[in-house]
């Protein structure tokens, strides 16, 4: 069977490294979707130059509201697999085709792990104090073994993908890993050397982190209680 393979990248005035990830994405997929959450800078028009097709939201919603605007165009224009990549240029494009060959292997879900080699040594205490804190806390609900559940880089089916609900439009991994694990999807990693981002600000500090475990718990109720079916 012809696989049609596109990639998402979700991106939020990301100018100074959105041009470069497109162009390194296309070395190993043709059709780039970048959904520009709301920018205010000139994200939007370097990703087009670059050769991504774009997608605009008016206003800044969320990483998870750009995610699901990316995998229905994705799956409205009938592509069978989904790479999902973020736009800061922490995630190597190189490592597109390893996550692709596990996806055609069977998995419906790919995640790239920097927890299985050593450049999680790269981040702060509490950043890896937290990524691996709810990686237990999903490996332990969900009955699977995970050990980045907050990498954004990823690769679906896109068939697997209809069944898991609405992503949150922010804090979306735990919840989208941990029903993909409790419907009986298939999740798998791969070892992914990641830097930490060098331009911008990370979404996880210290509050974050003091703030996730509530909203983990209740991603985790939602999940048993209203999804599982």
């Amino acid at each position: 069977m012809n696989k049609k393979v596109c990639a998402v990248i979700p991106a939020y005035n990301e100018e100074k490294t959105i041009g470069e990830v497109v162009r390194n994405c296309k070395k190993y997929i043709d059709t780039i979707f970048v959904v520009d959450d709301g920018s205010s800078d000139g994200t939007a028009e370097i990703a087009r130059q670059a050769g991504a097709e774009v997608i605009t939201h008016k206003i800044n919603r969320g990483v998870g509201a750009a995610q699901r605007t990316g995998y229905r165009v994705a799956i409205m224009n009938g592509f069978d697999y989904i790479v999902q990549i973020d736009a800061d240029g922490q995630h190597n494009p190189k490592y597109i085709p390893e996550m692709l060959k596990a996806a055609f292997d069977g998995a419906d879900i790919v995640i790239a792990s920097r927890f299985r080699n050593n450049s999680y040594k790269n981040f702060s205490f509490v950043r890896r104090i937290g990524v691996s804190f709810f990686s237990k806390v999903v490996s332990l609900f969900g009955g699977i073994e995970v050990s980045d559940v907050t990498s954004g880089f990823r690769v679906y089916r896109a068939e697997a993908l209809k069944r898991i609900g609405r992503l949150p439009d922010k804090n979306w991994a735990v919840e989208q890993t941990l029903e993909a694990a409790i419907k009986g999807l298939k999740i798998a990693e791969v070892s992914v050397e990641m830097p930490p981002r060098k331009i911008g600000e990370s979404q996880f500090s210290f509050g974050t982190f003091l703030r996730y475990p509530w909203r983990a718990l209740e991603s985790i109720l939602r999940i048993a209680i209203f999804r599982r079916n």
